[in-house]
């Protein structure tokens, strides 16, 4: 929330499809556009031919009848011909098909174990039905070794056996192997053109606890990494009502030009906050924490202040765990100033939208709200907070507050248009979209040089599949802010979706990378691409250095997801040589 970028219409950046993030690390193919851009999901266009769903696969293979599980279907001695061994193989696998379908699941067993000893070791297709049979009847008694070990086998005889690759997957999804689950179903899916949801499902689950598992220790340990001097100023530039990030007072520099070529006047006092505060406006960061820490060691008269900016600059390098206590200390200092308090609970707020506790989240909102009702931060962060809680008239009504504390809020109103917009589209109204992009003209015609106005009008003119007015708003918001990364991103994207020009998409998105280096986005989206163009080792690379570089524990997660789906489908082709289709 605490950042002046886009925000997607809903915590997932899904957009509406459906669909999970960590499909666009396996699946390509129709162009649609998520919250973050326009992107290629092949599922969506095995959708339009009309998927399998859900269905389950619980049932063993082949017809079940009446013969006894050794002697076959058939007799010998005279007037009957001699039964084929393949033949009596059949036949007691048809009786254990009988025998599961009543639920006596021992006695399946013991007949899908006679036909395999019975079958021609040659008949391989036969077998491996055999034992994925058994594999089945394993299954209803939860013996999930039994089951992995017998489906292991129907594999081995025929490679592309997706009811013994699904069934084996949920057996390792049982016995805790994620990662063999994930490879087994991730060549489920793409034998099955990602069109049944059972098996997407099942991706979906074991990417999301793989990347919580990864990311939580990968956090864990990382070392603190501060962001581009751009994402700083574009963090700060969404507060108006911050104390800490206002310009050193007139009189508190000793000198209001600098004594020698690179070298910082001095302030007044002897304060550590006040050095932070020079230091900022130098764009030294990486000095400020410690400068702080001095103020705070001190108890000085910045004691506040230095706490402050002390947990803001914690949680710009992703240390949610140090800036809390400095946080909950502000907001315990009732004799502080009530906009310090005020903005550290919208930041406390907004780090626990980020650790996905919104209970946590909308209490620190309200509780800003009570001892600041006059604060525009507040109405326009929580707004924020309430798209991505798809909570669209209580966003509405926030940014309508904000804009009447602060009419020139540009910002507000263009989040307002956003979210009116979003309810619109969402809720497939031609006549309220009109309204809403009405809304977007007006507030780029009043506030022309509000870059993040075009941004947002550009991802509805997207949406909207006016592809070239689109490129005009990106065009705009490089023209005012050349160095804002996000931007060439989304542009990168939207000619992918527009004309499928990977060429220019490809430049654009290294261009960002070129501008700022420790933009995860684009990495991220590259890595996607070149997923989509096969090139899986590049795609993990690109996804490796977005990981380095995420700044919360569940934007590691995701990752690591995007990540892990990239690098199972490496394990696939190595195994089964099988690949989905490639730009």
């Amino acid at each position: 929330m605490a950042a002046s970028k886009p925000v997607e219409a809903a915590a997932g950046g899904g957009g509406g499809t459906g669909l999970s993030r960590w499909q666009l690390a396996l699946v390509l193919g129709a162009p649609i556009l998520l919250g973050a851009g326009a992107l290629y999901l092949w599922g969506r266009r095995a959708a339009r031919r009309g998927g399998k769903g859900a269905s389950e696969r619980k049932t063993p293979e082949g017809r079940a009848s009446p013969g006894p599980c050794g002697g076959g279907g058939q007799l010998d001695g005279p007037g009957h011909e001699e039964t084929s061994p393949l033949d009596r193989a059949q036949a007691a696998k048809n009786k254990g098909n009988k025998y599961f379908k009543a639920g006596k699941y021992e006695q399946a067993i013991q007949c899908y174990t006679e036909a395999i000893s019975l079958c021609p070791p040659e008949k391989n297709l036969d077998l491996s039905t055999f034992y994925q049979n058994r594999a089945a009847a394993y299954e209803q008694l939860q013996k999930w070794t039994e089951v992995a070990q017998d489906c292991t086998k129907a594999v081995e005889l025929n490679p592309k056996y997706v009811k013994a690759l699904f069934r084996r997957a949920k057996a390792h999804e049982k016995l805790d192997n994620k990662k063999e689950c994930l490879e087994d179903v991730t060549a489920v899916c793409i034998l099955e053109g990602f069109q049944n949801q059972q098996s997407m499902l099942l991706a979906d689950k074991v990417l999301k606890l793989l990347g919580k598992e990864k990311a939580k220790e990968k956090y864990k340990n990382r070392e603190p990494l501060m962001p581009s001097p751009q994402f700083i100023k574009s963090y700060f530039s969404s507060f108006t009502d911050d104390i800490i990030s206002q310009p050193l007072l007139k009189g508190e520099k000793s000198d209001e030009d600098k004594d020698k070529e690179g070298e910082a006047s001095e302030v007044k006092e002897n304060s550590g906050y006040l050095r932070a505060k020079q230091y900022m406006e130098e764009e030294n960061y990486d000095k400020i924490i410690s400068e702080c820490t001095k103020e705070i060691e001190a108890k000085g008269k910045y004691m506040a202040e230095a706490l402050l900016l002390r947990a803001t600059f914690y949680l710009l390098i992703g240390n949610a765990n140090a800036a809390k206590p400095d946080l909950d200390q502000v907001i315990s200092m009732e004799d502080a100033n009530v906009k310090l308090r005020a903005n550290a609970l919208i930041k406390r707020g907004s780090m626990y939208m980020q650790q996905q506790q919104p209970v946590l989240s909308t209490q620190d909102f309200n509780m800003a709200a009570d001892i600041d009702p006059q604060n525009a931060d507040v109405y326009h962060h929580r707004g924020q907070l309430k798209i991505l809680l798809d909570q669209i008239e209580e966003a509405v009504e926030d940014f309508d507050e904000c804009i009447r504390l602060r009419p020139d809020s540009a910002l507000a109103q263009a989040q307002k248009c956003f979210a009116l917009y979003r309810q619109a589209y969402t809720g497939n109204n031609p006549l309220p979209v009109q309204v809403a992009m009405k809304g977007f003209e007006d507030v780029i015609k009043k506030f022309p040089k509000c870059a993040e106005g075009y941004a947002l009008y550009a991802q509805a003119l997207t949406d909207q599949q006016q592809f070239g007015k689109a490129d005009e708003m990106y065009d705009k918001c490089i023209e005012l802010e050349p160095d804002n990364a996000t931007t060439y991103v989304h542009k990168g994207l939207l000619q992918l979706q527009w004309k499928q020009d990977l060429d220019k998409g490809l430049e654009l998105i290294s261009k960002a990378i070129e501008i700022d280096n420790k933009c995860d986005f684009a990495y991220e989206t590259m890595g996607t691409i070149e997923v989509q163009r096969g090139n899986l080792d590049k795609a993990i690379e690109m996804f490796n250095k977005a990981i380095n570089l995420a700044k919360s524990e569940m934007e590691m997660a995701h990752l690591y997801s995007l990540c892990d789906a990239a690098y199972a489908q490496t394990e696939v082709a190595k195994k089964y040589g099988l690949k989905p289709p490639t730009l």
